[in-house]
């Protein structure tokens, strides 16, 4: 980037990402280098209900969303002219709204505030499986089978379970779209959200009615989809005239400031990061988050049952996405440690040091080897299969629940750290798995690059590595979700002309973590092949 691309009027731009995750929204402000100057965050509220019920609050997240933008420039010094540019990623989560944006309740607690249904909320189990159950074509272009995570199952439940909340819906939105939206009075979609989530045929640039129409919302085609997006434009592309009066003087920010279309906020990671090396097909984005999931770019559809896709143009403009992942990944690690005995005493020496306790077992367990490859030792005996949520892929099975083997009597703080090491292998081996299955159909990949807080330790890239058999690879970004929103944010702005070159300049490498060889490489090899087994009986056995 030249000094004279790189500044206006002598003054230097800069351009905002922000992410929208399950627990917490930040933003993340950047130079035209790739470089953040400043980040600011604010938790936000998940409401949980019996029956898989997870819901949250679109009011509650704008305003949380338009603190931290106010909060993240003024940390950085920056006038708000010099922002030229704002991407939007979030979570995969729905939000319903009456005439006029009025928020309206989706659950049993009738508060209004209440109107998102959050992506890992699982109440539409039954909907999903009954749209599986006929076989509709589009359902080839989600691995075959369609998710309880994914949104139309969701609309349908509350057709048949809110019928009065269904009908006043004036739109249902990704809450990406939501955001973009509330930022512009653009009522554009995404691709990427509603081809990844919402059964949108990018490739075909259509909706298909009969699938609406055979699943029983036939109403969200006769109406010509105006509910769910009629306008569908690839993440990066500029949005109305840019921030509105009102968005702006939320955010701080200068009236028509760019706002890009967003993304969902794992493929927001991947555009921050399979850039790397200017090969994108290439390299496997893994965001490791309270969920994992992982991206796989081709250049031509590739169909691998219980994987996600292929969508087009749903991450990297012009190529084809395969989607998979784990349902609980760190959420798994945090449940699997709430177990233990010893996990009160950890917690509290955690909030002591002011760490997470995932990130406090890793540091406590780089503390007993002398190599990272060699963690995998402290987890003798013990294995771990972390499906708390059903498995996202490669089966496609929201029944499948975790397996816990080889536990004894042990309440000690080592015994604490042998099972966050076998759970970080369970992730491993999952992560393997999918590459494996993907591999078969003829989507392979070099490398893992890996991005979330979760995957933010030396020691985790190190055991991913030793047991999916990649090298995992982390990006020179602290931050590689915000900076995947900040590219769209610059895209949108015409820093760059367009995505995959912006990703190309701004993507870089930091680490590279390579498979250990002979003994552990042997080791992880026997117990992926006891987390396959215990898969399997955990399958066999579930109906008892």
């Amino acid at each position: 980037m030249t000094s004279a691309q790189n500044s206006t009027e002598g003054a230097t731009r800069y351009v905002i990402g922000v992410d929208v995750g399950t627990g917490s929204a930040r933003a993340g402000l950047f130079d035209l280098e790739g470089r953040m100057l400043s980040v600011a965050k604010r938790d936000i509220t998940l409401f949980r209900e019996a029956g898989s019920i997870v819901e949250q609050s679109s009011t509650e997240i704008w305003n949380a969303v338009c603190a931290i933008i106010r909060e993240a420039v003024h940390a950085a010094g920056v006038a708000p002219d010099q922002v030229i540019g704002l991407g939007f990623d979030a979570t995969c989560s729905l939000v319903v709204l009456g005439e006029g944006g009025k928020p309206l309740a989706v659950g049993p607690s009738e508060e209004a505030e209440r109107d998102i249904i959050v992506w890992m909320d699982h109440r539409a189990v039954a909907q999903a499986e009954r749209i599986n159950a006929m076989g509709h074509d589009v359902l080839r272009y989600v691995g075959g089978r369609i998710s309880p995570e994914m949104e139309t199952p969701k609309i349908l439940w509350l057709k048949e379970n809110r019928p009065a909340t269904f009908k006043a819906a004036w739109q249902f939105f990704d809450l990406a779209d939501f955001l973009t939206w509330k930022s512009t009075g653009d009522l554009s979609r995404s691709t990427c959200t509603v081809t990844c989530k919402w059964t949108y045929l990018a490739h075909e640039a259509r909706w298909d009615q009969s699938y609406f129409d055979q699943i029983g919302l036939a109403e969200l085609a006769k109406e010509g989809f105006t509910r769910i997006g009629t306008d569908i434009v690839e993440p990066g592309t500029r949005l109305g005239q840019g921030l509105t009066l009102e968005a702006a003087e939320a955010m701080g920010l200068k009236p028509g400031t760019a706002v890009a279309a967003g993304m969902i906020d794992a493929h927001a990671g991947g555009i921050g990061t399979v850039g790397i090396g200017g090969k994108p097909a290439e390299n496997l984005a893994y965001v490791f988050g309270t969920s994992s999931c992982t991206m796989t770019s081709t250049a031509d559809p590739v169909f691998v049952p219980g994987v996600w896709g292929p969508y087009y143009s749903a991450m990297v403009p012009g190529m084809w996405l395969n989607e998979g992942g784990q349902s609980a990944a760190g959420a798994a690690i945090d449940q699997l440690l709430s177990f233990h005995p010893a996990a009160t005493e950890a917690t509290a020496r955690a909030q002591a040091e002011g760490k997470s306790l995932p990130a406090f077992m890793a540091e406590q367990a780089a503390l007993k080897i002398a190599d990272a490859s060699e963690a995998v030792d402290l987890a003798a005996g013990l294995h771990v299969v972390p499906e708390f949520l059903g498995n996202r892929a490669p089966f496609a099975d929201p029944h499948a629940r975790a397996v816990i083997a080889g536990l004894g009597m042990e309440r000690d703080f080592d015994s604490l750290i042998a099972l966050y090491i076998a759970g970080l292998c369970g992730i491993g081996y999952g992560l393997r798995q999918i590459i494996e299955t993907q591999a078969k159909s003829g989507a392979s990949v070099e490398r893992v690059v890996i991005s979330g807080g979760a995957g933010a330790s030396p020691l985790v890239r190190q055991i991913l590595a030793d047991a999916c058999c990649k090298p995992v690879v982390a990006t020179e970004a602290d931050e590689p979700v915000l900076l995947g929103s900040a590219i769209l944010g610059s895209v949108a702005a015409g820093a760059f002309p367009d995505v995959r070159d912006a990703m190309r300049e701004l993507a870089r490498s930091a680490s590279i973590h390579t498979p250990s060889a002979e003994r552990v490489a042997t080791l992880h090899e026997g117990r992926y092949q006891a987390f396959l087994n215990l898969q399997e009986v955990s399958r066999t056995i579930r109906s008892f």
